[in-house]
């Protein structure tokens, strides 16, 4: 509950929170790397 009256207390502070996230967000989601095709190691055992 104390988040809430937190919140109450102070919009202006969740606010600029929530913006904060918002923009940061999506550049975080743009600045990582992909790979389309990564090398994947996969254990394999032979039996001859």
């Amino acid at each position: 509950m104390w988040i809430v009256r937190l919140a109450l207390r102070r919009p202006y502070t969740f606010v600029v929170l929530a913006l904060l996230l918002l923009t940061v967000g999506p550049l975080t989601i743009l600045r990582t790397p992909t790979d389309i095709f990564p090398n994947i190691d996969i254990p394999v055992l032979s039996v001859i």
